[in-house]
């Protein structure tokens, strides 16, 4: 039995800038994508019989609704294959919370659309995985390139930047996650009725890269409306020494970005009171082929 496993790394955006929804229902955004070394596993494998996804975290659907079975069947169809994928199965060995604001999903997909590419041995070029992956999500692509980049458009327009020096992160995830729709549309509503949109705290753009970029999350704001943990959470992390604290793309992970691993223990320990799941991971570089 042949078997291909993936590590599938989570990311935070360092910034988020929403621009006007379009008529495609999408908001044109500019971010700054940084991949961490928090990863899931994905073993894709050789079986028999139809495809078949296994998955380690209660919650996570194992059928259609799983991208990596959207991932499985557009690269069945994209090498000419007809009906359903069969002949592999893919275990999901999830350490990436969902709903999150991390982007485990879709790292997840890129992972399969990887794995599955050598596992099947299909005639797919680059070019037409990185359009199968837009068409997962505004996430996917990145997750097939990783270190640091800048997303433009949905987020898929993708332009790969020099990887920062590896900082220490310090996660805070609230026990409760936010689904990436009610964040824009809450961002609209505040546009709509004149709301401040600002966060209550604002990085100090001390990440020495893109001057012109502020390192803002627009979404921040209107959910931390709705969750003032949210931005409680950024500001002790900047009260502790981040050098960045934010909102992680629409939530709900808080995170705080520190020089040293020493810095990130000592910011680590002083807020994890009241808090399930806090994790210190470190920015991760470009994914290898």
């Amino acid at each position: 039995m042949a078997s291909i496993t993936l590590r599938a790394f989570a990311k935070i955006n360092l910034s988020l800038r929403v621009s006007a929804l379009r008529e495609d229902g999408f908001h044109d955004v500019q971010t700054l994508l940084q991949a961490i070394d928090l990863f899931d596993r994905v073993k894709c494998e050789t079986r028999r019989g139809p495809f078949e996804i296994r998955c380690d975290m209660p919650g996570v659907p194992t059928d259609h609704r799983n991208l990596v079975w959207k991932a499985a069947q557009l690269l069945w169809d994209a090498a000419g294959r007809a009906g359903e994928p069969h002949g592999a199965s893919v275990t999901l060995h999830k350490q990436i919370p969902m709903m999150a604001g991390l982007g485990g999903g879709s790292s997840d997909a890129a992972a399969a659309l990887i794995g599955l590419r050598r596992l099947w041995k299909v005639r797919v070029s680059d070019a037409q995985v990185h359009n199968l992956a837009s068409r997962l999500g505004s996430d996917v692509p990145f997750f097939l390139l990783g270190g640091t980049a800048l997303g433009l458009g949905r987020g898929d327009e993708l332009y790969p930047l020099a990887n920062l020096p590896r900082y220490w992160v310090v996660l805070a995830i609230p026990p409760f996650g936010i689904a990436t729709p009610d964040a824009y549309r809450w961002l609209d509503e505040a546009r709509e009725k004149g709301t401040p949109l600002l966060p209550t705290r604002s990085g100090k753009g001390a990440v020495p890269l893109l001057p012109n970029v502020p390192f803002v999350n627009d979404l921040e704001a209107p959910v931390a409306a709705r969750h003032p943990v949210i931005g409680e959470l950024a500001q002790r992390l900047a009260d502790r020494g981040a050098l960045l604290a934010a909102m992680s793309g629409s939530g709900s992970t808080v995170f705080g970005v520190f020089r040293s691993a020493p810095a990130a223990r000592r910011a680590l320990g002083a807020i994890k009171t009241g808090l399930d799941r806090l994790m210190m991971t470190r920015f991760a570089g470009r994914r290898r082929a």
